[in-house]
């Protein structure tokens, strides 16, 4: 899931709309979306632990503390994924789970939210999160299991099945061939979603209405699931699709160091909060906007979310920004992905660039406004 910090959880405006606000913030200014997303990155099992009291001082070591938990799925591209499909937008995930109960269990969570699955079953527990949070912060303890072992040639796959105008888009077409329990094997996604007609939830006939590829950049960081997210990239690219990238967090970009920078040039838009993009930039005082310019370098749009001040969003010389109006959180858990999911979401359906700020505002908002990081 992508690391929100205080940044996101206060960009979000309009916390409590039902989904058909929700939805017609999200196309404002636009109609219907057009085209599928195809998302890419990590499904994981979430235990949320919500403290009473900020984390640096709230969790008190060698005793008991009273915590509000919550067993949830999770994954920063399942979430964007889901959110996605809440908005309408018809989506696909490309992603690994193990051939155990807990992938199951998620990819049943997927189908049934209308996410179409494109999901590899490798031979390693599904992947999962202890996340300890605060009403502002959060910090993660990451198992990423079956998700380091994304396999290249299933992802491959997968996007050329999305974006082959001639494809007739079956499930077993996008998930690939394989067994589901084989080490780095791929079963189909109908394999994958539990049966061949959960494959196409949301499915909008052919496969090749693909339009866009986003990428959660947590397979960037681990070594094992690198070569199927830079592929996707490569992919997606070769196909003429937009490309985005969520910065993801900013302890693994500084790890990464300017290799970050390769993975993103020339991407159409890149997510990060005012932490990840200082990071890139290697200005740990960097203006958010200087910033968002400097990284137009890299990707031709940045949004930076900055929390009680908002977001901006760097289009060459054009900034737009809108404001954060204040919401009661509950858990920031996941308000990335959520915000990352409402502006493409608006984005495809045509909304200006202002318009898709906010939609990407309000679908944070409802995601800090729960527990946990699905709707």
């Amino acid at each position: 899931m992508a690391d929100p910090g205080a940044g996101d959880a206060g960009a979000k405006a309009g916390a409590g709309a039902n989904d058909a606000a929700a939805r017609a913030e999200t196309a404002e200014d636009g109609g219907a979306p057009a085209g599928r997303v195809l998302v890419v990155g990590d499904i994981a099992t979430d235990v949320v632990a919500v403290l009473p009291a900020p984390l640096a001082g709230g969790l008190a070591l060698g005793t008991d503390t009273a915590v509000r938990i919550g067993l949830t799925p999770g994954g920063s591209a399942a979430n964007t994924a889901t959110w996605l499909a809440g908005t309408g937008t018809p989506v696909t995930l490309i992603a690994a789970v193990g051939a155990d109960s807990a992938g199951d269990a998620r990819l049943a969570e997927l189908s049934a939210a209308g996410v179409r699955p494109a999901v590899a079953r490798v031979a390693a527990a599904t992947g999962a999160i202890v996340v300890l949070s605060d009403p502002q912060e959060r910090t993660m303890l990451c198992d990423r299991g079956a998700n380091q072992l994304l396999p290249v040639e299933h992802v491959v796959a997968a996007v050329r099945a999305a974006t082959s105008a001639g494809s007739a888009g079956s499930p077993r077409e996008a998930g690939g061939t394989g067994s589901p329990g084989e080490a780095g094997g791929s079963g189909s996604a109908g394999e994958a979603g539990g049966s061949g007609s959960a494959g196409d939830a949301g499915a909008t006939g052919g496969a090749g209405g693909a339009a866009w590829l986003h990428l959660s950049a947590y397979p960037l960081f681990d070594p094992g699931s690198a070569p199927a997210a830079l592929a996707a990239l490569a992919t997606a690219r070769a196909a003429g699709l937009r490309v985005s990238v969520d910065a993801a967090s900013a302890g693994p970009l500084a790890a990464a160091g300017t290799a970050a920078h390769d993975w993103l040039r020339g991407i159409d838009l890149l997510f990060a909060n005012l932490d990840e993009a200082r990071v890139l930039v290697g200005d740990p005082a960097a203006d958010p906007v200087d910033a968002g310019h400097r990284l137009t370098r890299l990707a031709r749009t940045v949004v930076v979310k900055l929390g009680s001040a908002g977001a901006i969003r760097v289009d060459g010389d054009r900034v737009v920004r809108v404001d954060a109006v204040p919401v009661e959180v509950v858990d920031p858990t996941g308000a990335g992905d959520a915000f990352a999911a409402g502006l493409l979401a608006a984005e495809l359906a045509g909304a200006d660039p202002a318009a898709a700020l906010r939609a990407g505002a309000a679908l944070g908002a409802r995601a800090v406004s729960q527990l946990g990081a699905r709707p």
